[in-house]
């Protein structure tokens, strides 16, 4: 209760040596393992009450919990966390909030020796927190901490500030004493000015209750939405004054509350504690609490906002959870990175502010092109790389082919969640053309590349087989798929015009009085045809059948094989479709030219 888990795991060792009956020993050595992170060593221990108590299935979440938060821990997530050490100390230093607009102002609660408040706040042994303030320079050095004014900061536990959106008002959290008597704590707001505060005014939140009761009902924690409308804070007013819950309010044009708390719900709330609210821009609620499957002690999680209510909350798991206690959680506006409270391993002392960030990804493309026909590497050839983003780069390729898009000066060419469109090109070669994307990628990445540029001033380029019915220049929907692919390498290369050939194999038609002449020119046009139905000038084509008359395997060789399925392949090879490239100089009309489809995100 303590949260001293080591020293809780010694004594009750200390009680099975003494032969203490319960074996409810196991099941807190098990919770004091668990806090301090030997997650394996707990189960065993919780194991260890299941045997001595069979019917008693409290032990279950527990090894439940251990075995996930281990796997957390051997698979992180990209979080990266550090303490905070310029405004570490060996006491309390905790719950921060940005004070200014660029945020690089912030104030944070301690208990170091500078604080006003001399008496011991009761749970943790400390004497009473205030509010302390620092400023970080642009090389990220923070100054040294410095009290917040006398109208804040009294003989009283200040602490868990958050400013309004223009940083002009500070609600935080003072818990009150008269005569050495604790009482209950009550969320304070005041105007700020500069560097000067306003006379504080408690916010009535708690329902009424009597001056010697007072320290039974507790409010605290206070957390503004991104239009200042919404308080959203911790308290036990419903009852178990043992147990604190999420509440909110609504908040008049003077920041005060206007209208009824209401519980955030059992969406949020568990029967344990819910405590240190903070809402993002985007309406995200983080909070911790120890009512939810964690790591051990408070863990912090999220909830993203849904209409007036929140998704079922999610563990942020491992670095930001550990398996102490993680709580107050405060992001640095939009972007992921910000400071938390934890007394990990690692700190000053008995709670410390640490700072997190998500390391950008690190995303590269490079690759090396070759010449499809000998297979050797091609210097100069121009590589483009478009970006759903807006982004166009341009590269030539090295004396080994090889190009390379990775650091852009401080940025980088290849960035997160984010298509890229890639075409290598080079004169006399057809282009080739690639995509990439980073989207949904939660890894850094190097996409490593290959490209076979085609020359197209060496003879015909065999295409994809064109398939057709016996006897037929009907294209089946086989060949039209083939077709394709042609179709792309006349928009990928739009200044080319092209002749069309086909060709049949040595065996006699039947239906044609010009014969497999005539077929294969039939073929060829078959071919244009479908062609400009897609939208390619007929002028970039000729069609051209060539009948039998260029056979890949000739009659001979034909003669010698054994099987009528080599045969068949042969006759296969020779029913081909191919083309050459006859001009480079085509200007094509705007409305002619067909357009590649964008990459869309």
């Amino acid at each position: 209760m303590l949260g001293d888990a080591q020293q809780a795991e010694v004594w009750y060792e200390k009680a099975n040596k003494a032969q203490y009956p319960d074996p409810i020993t196991y099941y807190y050595i098990g919770e004091a393992l668990k806090e301090q992170g030997k997650y394996s060593e707990a189960i065993v221990s919780y194991n260890k009450f299941k045997e001595k108590k069979p019917g008693d299935m409290k032990a279950d979440a527990g090894i439940a919990a251990c075995t996930q938060a281990q796997k957390w821990k051997d698979d992180p997530s990209r979080y990266s966390v550090d303490p905070e050490v310029l405004l570490n100390t060996q006491q309390w230093d905790w719950a921060t909030g940005y004070a200014d607009k660029k945020n690089e102002d912030l104030v944070f609660s301690s208990s170091r020796p500078a604080a006003t408040g001399t008496e011991t706040e009761q749970h943790i042994g400390e004497s009473f927190n205030d509010l302390f303030f620092s400023s970080r320079d642009k090389l990220g050095k923070w100054s040294e901490p410095v009290k917040l004014p006398i109208q804040v900061n009294t003989p009283a536990h200040e602490a868990a500030p958050v400013f309004n959106a223009k940083r002009t008002v500070m609600y935080f959290t003072r818990c009150e004493m008269d005569k050495k008597k604790q009482f209950g704590c009550d969320i304070w707001m005041s105007k700020k000015v500069g560097s000067n505060y306003s006379e504080p005014e408690k916010l009535v939140l708690a329902p009424e209750r009597a001056k010697e009761d007072s320290v039974s009902i507790t409010v605290g924690h206070p957390a503004l939405s991104a239009d200042d409308l919404t308080l959203v804070f911790a308290s036990n007013m419903a009852g178990n004054h043992r147990n604190k819950d999420l509440y909110q309010v609504k908040l008049d044009k003077d920041g005060k509350p206007t209208g009824k708390v209401t519980s955030l719900g059992s969406a949020i709330n568990t029967p344990k504690d819910e405590v240190f609210p903070f809402l993002r821009q985007d309406g995200t609620l983080y909070f911790s609490t120890d009512g939810r499957p964690g790591m051990g002690g408070m863990d912090i999680f999220r909830a993203a906002k849904t209409g007036e209510s929140w998704s079922e909350p999610e563990n942020m798991k491992f670095p930001i959870n550990s398996s102490m206690d993680d709580v107050a959680i405060c992001f640095e506006g939009t972007e992921e990175r910000g400071f938390f409270t934890s007394n990990r391993p690692g700190g000053k002392g008995q709670m410390d502010i640490w700072r997190f960030y998500m390391p950008n990804l690190e995303f590269a493309l490079q690759g090396t092109v070759y010449n499809k026909s000998t297979n050797s590497p091609m210097p100069g050839v121009t590589i483009t790389v478009a970006g759903t983003d807006g982004s166009n780069y341009t590269a030539l390729t090295d004396e080994n082919g090889g190009f390379k898009f990775a650091e852009n000066g401080k940025d980088r060419f290849i960035k997160e969640n984010t298509t890229y469109s890639i075409q290598a090109s080079m004169d006399k070669f057809l282009v080739v053309k690639d995509q990439i994307t980073t989207v949904g990628l939660n890894e850094s990445t190097t996409f490593v590349k290959e490209y076979f540029l085609q020359p197209t001033g060496e003879g015909t380029i065999r295409l994809p087989e064109v398939q057709y019915a016996i006897d037929s220049y009907e294209i089946l929907d086989a060949g039209k798929d083939s077709l394709e692919f042609l179709y792309n390498v006349l928009v990928d290369n739009p200044t080319i015009t092209i002749e069309l050939q086909a060709h049949t194999d040595s065996r006699k038609t039947r239906k044609y009085k010009g014969g497999n002449q005539e077929l294969s020119q039939l073929r060829a046009q078959s071919c244009v045809n479908y062609l400009v139905t897609r939208g390619i000038d007929p002028v970039r084509m000729t069609p051209k059948g060539y009948g039998p008359s260029v056979p890949r395997i000739t009659d001979a060789e034909y003669a010698k094989m054994a099987t009528k399925e080599e045969k068949e392949a042969a006759h296969q090879k020779n029913r081909r479709t191919e083309m050459k490239v006859l001009t480079y100089d085509y200007v094509p009309k705007e409305s002619q030219v067909p357009q590649t489809p964008v990459p869309q995100n």
